[in-house]
């Protein structure tokens, strides 16, 4: 499933790379999960909003994925893996787009229903957060607070609609965690202890 996806956000990565900047912009706005797509029933686009790597290089973007959801596969398997990753970008995106929403009907400065909104960082800080949230307990005592602290410090330094989204998502990730299908599936990762010779 990691291998599918990874390589399905390189080839669309490779592809827009090879467009021109015009046809980019135009791909990435027909993808966008905005207030305005969803009101007009453009829902797949909380789907194809996940497939274009944006606000990082691509590389390290995709490198992420492969990472966290790789994990995330190899402890829960396949289908709690994706459940999680889009649990986390679907979720966190209504909630924000739905933020979004709110503040255009109370007539609010800074609510853009056609703002640009994709990528793959909502499913990515789910999944890292829901690794966390269910790593020893080093893991969880420092891993949580840190990750939080770094979300937190960029949403207050740029006050964007997609760092609240983070921590959204980061929230969701520890939510996810609490749900025993996950729990009572995922790999042992601790090693036992060798027989007493």
């Amino acid at each position: 499933m990691t291998t599918a996806y990874v390589a399905l956000l390189g080839a669309i990565a490779v592809w827009l790379a090879a467009q021109p900047l015009r046809e980019q912009e135009r791909f990435v706005r027909h993808n966008s999960s905005n207030v305005h797509h969803l009101e007009v029933g453009k829902w797949w686009t909380l789907l194809t909003s996940g497939l274009v790597v944006d606000g990082v290089p691509v590389l390290i973007g995709i490198g992420a994925v492969a990472t966290a959801l790789g994990l995330a596969e190899w402890r829960w398997g396949s289908a709690r893996g994706a459940s999680v990753y889009l649990f986390g970008h679907v979720a966190a995106t209504l909630l924000t787009e739905g933020a979004v929403w709110l503040m255009r009907l109370a007539h609010l400065p800074g609510a853009l229903a056609r703002a640009r909104d994709v990528g793959i960082s909502y499913g990515l800080v789910a999944t890292v957060a829901c690794l966390l949230a269910l790593g020893d307990v080093r893991i969880r005592r420092y891993g949580l607070p840190v990750l939080t602290v770094i979300l937190a410090a960029a949403w207050t330094i740029n006050q964007e609609l997609a760092d609240a989204g983070h921590l959204v998502a980061l929230g969701l990730g520890v939510l996810a965690a609490r749900n025993r299908w996950l729990r009572t599936h995922q790999r042992r990762t601790t090693t036992r202890p060798l027989p007493e010779v």
